[in-house]
This record gives structure tokens, sequence and C-alpha cells, in this order.
């Protein structure tokens, strides 16, 4: 801590030194001894909110769009130069997280730091960021909702900033994109933990990175940045509270202080990728039992995927590809090249006209989907009727987060294999796998 921070004219400034754990009061007393004497140990408030959240991760995952058990990815930055978002390889990481991992298989947040939304300005940062977004990235806002998605997140991609410090002190897997040794201090336990976090090694696939850090994380690994995060963990309110009531002269009220818990957001597992969508597809069926379609979709990749897990000598079909489009994409000028195209879902338009103008606007298209509800999607082919394709509960009992273009891509799978898309609906339900989630999914004719 610098004395000119601390001090004026010898004197301290502050009649009270606020710390967090008693290794800053060390470092205090080397640095500034004479601000040493205003110290004083109140557990870190922020760190407390974090800890009381883990006991609501399943709802915050589901919150995420990541409660069928896909990986939350959350991407962090604190501000600068020598930050992640500062660093010359920042875009190039967002294009390769965007790109190659499946998105129905990772969701991923940022998580950026107020000084940089606020020091270039929103627009500027959304305009930055804005294929990142169409790509599916939920942009987490600044000041609200970055501790939920930290205390539900699968893995941390961060830097030196605290956001990282408290992921590892709440035993998450923590990867660093970028650290500057030399902008701290060595004695600090955040230099302890860019000592003691695996990096991100440039030329290895970031999937594969993110898999082995999250399957190889040991129960233990931050024990020591955990313990080193606050004084007294879940006590910091009470302690403040104290202090702010001494230096009034005012009496401490008697108990813990109320703390709110931070709420569960609302809305974010909506959020749907906007630019073209390539997709993997292979089918299963066997005589007797519903078809097993495996889907992986990749979000406008500039190399053409061939990951699809799951594909072997029992499927149908040899991995097949084909492309999806929205109808409010960006990138108009794939529209028509599109096997697929979707739309918003409009409340009180009737999804079947809506498919049939899709199909006439896009004569190369083999197939219109317009969301009908949550989970539920009608599909139409250029002849026969429709398909409506609706998310069944999963085993726990809660909706399937599963986006219904996913439904689309596995209608589309069955005809590319030569079968009738009527047929679909004989079989009631089908089985989609994305990666290891499997989601169930029950098929009726429509018509209209």
């Amino acid at each position: 801590m610098a004395p000119e921070w601390l001090l004026h004219q010898g004197e301290p400034l502050a009649s009270a030194t606020v710390l967090s754990h008693p290794e800053q009061l060390e470092r205090l007393r080397l640095s500034c001894p004479e601000a040493a004497d205003t110290a004083v140990l109140a557990g870190d408030p922020c760190f407390d909110r974090l800890l009381d959240l883990r006991r609501r991760r399943p709802a915050l995952r589901r919150a995420f769009g990541a409660g069928d058990g896909r990986r939350l990815v959350v991407l962090n930055s604190t501000w600068g130069r020598a930050s992640l978002a500062g660093s010359a390889g920042f875009a190039g990481l967002l294009r390769e997280l965007t790109e190659t991992l499946p998105l129905d298989e990772y969701r991923l947040c940022a998580v950026l730091h107020p000084n940089i939304w606020y020091g270039h300005g929103p627009g500027q940062v959304r305009s930055w960021l804005r294929r990142a977004e169409a790509s599916g990235v939920l942009l987490v806002d600044p000041l609200e909702h970055w501790r939920q998605a930290v205390a539900a997140a699968d893995c941390v991609i961060g830097d030196h900033g605290s956001v990282t410090y408290y992921a590892a002190a709440l035993h998450l897997p923590v990867l660093l994109g970028t650290f500057p040794h030399d902008a701290l201090d060595p004695a600090s336990p955040v230099a302890a933990l860019g000592r003691a976090a695996p990096r991100l090694c440039p030329g290895v696939p970031l999937r594969e990175q993110i898999d082995a850090v999250i399957g190889g994380h040991m129960p233990g690994r931050y024990d020591r940045f955990a313990a080193q995060a606050s004084s007294d963990p879940g006590a910091s309110a009470t302690l403040l509270r104290k202090l702010f009531h001494s230096l009034l002269g005012l009496p401490v009220p008697a108990g813990a202080a109320p703390t709110p818990p931070l709420p569960v957001p609302e809305n974010l597992a909506a959020q749907r990728p906007s630019v073209p969508v390539r997709v993997l597809t292979t089918v299963r069926h066997s005589p007797g039992e519903p078809p097993e379609i495996a889907v992986a979709r990749f979000a406008d990749p500039s190399v053409e995927p061939d990951d699809l897990p799951g594909a072997g000598a029992d499927c149908d079909n040899e991995p097949d590809a084909h492309t999806v489009a929205c109808d409010d994409t960006t990138d108009s000028g794939r529209l028509p090249l599109a096997d697929v195209v979707t739309c918003r879902a409009r409340p009180g338009e009737p999804p079947g006209p809506r498919a049939a103008e899709l199909l006439a606007r896009y004569p190369y298209a083999a197939l219109a989907a317009v969301p009908d509800g949550p989970g539920r999607c009608l599909v139409q082919g250029r002849e026969g009727a429709g398909l409506l394709l609706s998310s069944l509960p999963r085993p726990d009992g809660f909706p399937d987060p599963c986006d219904p273009s996913v439904h689309a891509s596995a209608a589309y799978a069955w005809y590319a294999s030569g079968r009738p898309l009527a047929a679909l609906a004989d079989t009631g339900t089908i089985t989609v796998t994305t990666g290891t989630i499997r989601h169930r999914v029950a098929v009726v004719k429509e018509s209209w």
C-alpha cells in the first residue's frame, strides 16, 4: 500500500483502515507503518455474499442456462492494459471460445470490470463484443449479477483481478489468460495465485484446456487462497456495523447485521445466438425404439467443425452438416444458403403461416422452424403437415432449457437421412443428445 494514499503530512488520512485479512496488516506495517495503528480487520462482505450464494448453486445454474449439465464458463477481466481484456489476444480468445465450444454443451458469460464499461462507455463495449454476444456469450451486468455468475460457474478464465481470486477462493477451477507478475506485490495472495494457477497455453485447443482444468481439479487445491480471502468468513457485515457505530459514537445494535441475500437472476437462460449456426448430426433408429439424434451446434465457425461425440458404427448415417440461420441475423447474406430458417417468437403470431412465409421467402431452405412457446417449435417442410416438437421435463422435474432450434436440427437430420418428415411423428417421442446431455422431445403432427 503506497504511503501517499494513506498519509497527509505524515499523519493517517483515515480514522480506520479496513483490512480483510491479517496478512494485509503485515504488509501495511512494512509499507506504511504510520497507518498500522488505524487498521481494523473486518473480513470481506463481497466474499461473504459469494459464500452465501453457494447454497443456491443449482438454482443459479438453471438461471444461467446450465441446469441441464452443460458447463458454465465465465470469462473475467479486470481493467487496464495488463488485464485480459486489454491484451492483444483477447479478441482471438473470444472468437475461439464461441467457434469451438458447442453451443449446447457450454454456456459462456463475460464478466468485465465496471471501469471497462464506464471508462469506454457501455455502447463502445457492446460494439466491441457484438459478435461474441450474437454468438451466444452473455454479457453480465458489471454491478448486478457477476457474483451469481461466478458462484454458478464450472470454470473461470481470468487474470489478476479480484473476481478470479474469488473464484479460486470458492474452490472453482481457474485458468489465467494473462497475469502481470511484475505489477503485483510478490508477497500478496493474488501474486501467489498467479504462481499456482494454470495458464492458457497458446496452440492447444481451448476446449481441451477447459475440460482438462475442470476434470483435473482437485478438492483443496486452493484452500490457502480461501483461508486468506477473509479474516472472519460470514461475519463481515456485523464487524463493519460495529466499526461504523463506534466511529459515530452510537451503541451497536444486538445480533448479527441483516444482509439480504442476492437474488437469483431471471430471463438469462433464454438468450439465443443470432449468427448463422453450423450443425453436425447423426441418427440412430432401431425398430421399436425411439430415434436418438445427436446434435452439435457451433456459432458461425471459420473452420468446418468435425467433432460429434457419440458418432459411431451404430449410427444410421455418417455425421451430416447443415446450416441454421435466423431471419433477423445481421449476416443476412447467408440466409439464402441456410438449410433451416428460423425466426424469433412473436406473441400472438400463429406459427403455421409464419413458417409458410419463411419457406416462400427462402426457396432453398428445406425446413422452417418457428418457436411456439418455451421449449417448443413448429417445424415445417415443403410437403405434408408440420411437426410440433416440445421439450419434455427433465428427470429432476425442471423444464429442459434446450434451445428449440436444436429440435429443428434433429428434425432436419431425420429428413436428410432419407426418411419422410411426417414419419417422425409416428415415433411419438425422440431423444436428442447434445454431447453427454440427453433431451426427451415429444413430436406431434400439426396442421392448420
